[in-house]
C-alpha cells in the first residue's frame, strides 16, 4: 500500500507538467494555436491570416465573376436572337412597304380605268339619249302627219314596233353598262370602295361618288352612312325630292348617327324648297329640341 501511494505522489507532477505548453512548440506558426511568438512572428501570423482571408474572398469573387460571365453569355445569346428577329422584321417591313406601293399603283391604274369607263359610259348614254330624242321627234312628226294626212295602219304599226325594239335595245345597253360597272367594283373590298366614295365626295366628284355609294347600299354595306351621303349629294345637286328619300332611308337605318343634326336640317330645307313649309317648320323645331347645342340647331332657329 505504501508503495502504491508513493507511485501516485510521483505521478502527480508529471500530470501537471503535461497540461503546460511545451517549450519546444513555441514559435510554431503552423500550429492551430501558436504561442511564444516574437513580434516579427506575430506580424507574420497576422499577415498569414489576412492572406487566407483574401484567398477566401478571391475564390468568392471568382465564383461571382464566373456567374456574371454565364449571365453575360446568356444575355449575348438573347441579344443575338433579338438582332436576328429585328433583321427579319426589317425585311418584312421592306416587303410590306413595297407591296403597299404596288397596291397604290394598282389603285391609281384602276381609278384611271374606272374614269375611262365612266367617260365612255357617259358618251354612250349621251348617244342613246340623242337617239331617243330623234325617235321622239320622228313620232311627233308622225303624229302630226297622221293628224294632217292619212297614214296606213301598217306604217304606224311598223314605226311603233321599231320604237319598241329600240327601247329594248336601250334598256339592255343600260343593263350591260351597269353590270360592267358592278363587275369592276366587285374586285375591290367594300372598305376600299367606301374610302374611294369618301374621297370622290370630298372632291365633289358626285357622279363617281353616287356610283360607289349606290353599290355599297345595294350590297348592304354601311347602308345608313351610304344613304345619308347620297342624300347630301342630291341635296347639293338641288334634287330635293331624291335627297328626302335617301334622308328618310338613312334615319330609318340608324336614327342615332352623329350626322342626324345635319340630316334633319337638310330635310327641313328640302321640304321648304319643295313647297312643304309646314313639315319643314316641324323639322326645324324638332331639330332645335333634340339637338339644342348643335350648329345645325343654331341655323334652324334663324329659319323659324
Amino acid at each position: 500500500m505504501k508503495i502504491i501511494n508513493s507511485l501516485l505522489l510521483l505521478s502527480i507532477p508529471f500530470a501537471l507538467f503535461a497540461d503546460e505548453p511545451s517549450a519546444y512548440g513555441a514559435g510554431n506558426l503552423e500550429s492551430p494555436n501558436p504561442y511564444g511568438l516574437t513580434p516579427e512572428e506575430r506580424v507574420l501570423l497576422e499577415t498569414k491570416k489576412e492572406l487566407k482571408h483574401v484567398k477566401i474572398e478571391t475564390k468568392t469573387q471568382d465564383s461571382k465573376v464566373n456567374s456574371l460571365r454565364e449571365r453575360i453569355d446568356g444575355l449575348q445569346s438573347i441579344v443575338e436572337g433579338l438582332a436576328q428577329k429585328n433583321h427579319k422584321l426589317q425585311l418584312q417591313l421592306r416587303k410590306l412597304s413595297k407591296n403597299i406601293q404596288e397596291d397604290e399603283t394598282n389603285v391609281d391604274k384602276y381609278e384611271k380605268r374606272l374614269e375611262a369607263i365612266a367617260v365612255q359610259n357617259s358618251t354612250d348614254i349621251s348617244h342613246l339619249k340623242n337617239a331617243l330624242s330623234d325617235i321622239n321627234a320622228t313620232l311627233f312628226d308622225l303624229n302630226k302627219k297622221v293628224s294632217e294626212d292619212y297614214v296606213s295602219k301598217k306604217e304606224l304599226e311598223k314605226v311603233i314596233a321599231d320604237f319598241n325594239a329600240f327601247k329594248k335595245l336601250v334598256a339592255s345597253e343600260f343593263k350591260r353598262l351597269s353590270k360592267d360597272s358592278d363587275a369592276s367594283l366587285s374586285k375591290l373590298s367594300k372598305a376600299k370602295i367606301l374610302k374611294e366614295a369618301e374621297r370622290a365626295y370630298a372632291k365633289k366628284h358626285y357622279t363617281k361618288a353616287i356610283k360607289y355609294y349606290k353599290y355599297l347600299l345595294a350590297h348592304n354595306y354601311k347602308p345608313a352612312r351610304s344613304s345619308f351621303k347620297l342624300g347630301e349629294i342630291y341635296y347639293y345637286k338641288r334634287d330635293y325630292a331624291t335627297a328626302l328619300a335617301y334622308y328618310k332611308e338613312s334615319a330609318k337605318r340608324y336614327s342615332k348617327a352623329k350626322w342626324m343634326p345635319t340630316l334633319m336640317l337638310h330635310t327641313a330645307f328640302s321640304m321648304k324648297y319643295t313647297g312643304d313649309k309646314a313639315n319643314a317648320k316641324r323639322f326645324f323645331e324638332a331639330l332645335i329640341k333634340k339637338y339644342p347645342s348643335s350648329k345645325a340647331a343654331k341655323i334652324a332657329k334663324k329659319h323659324l
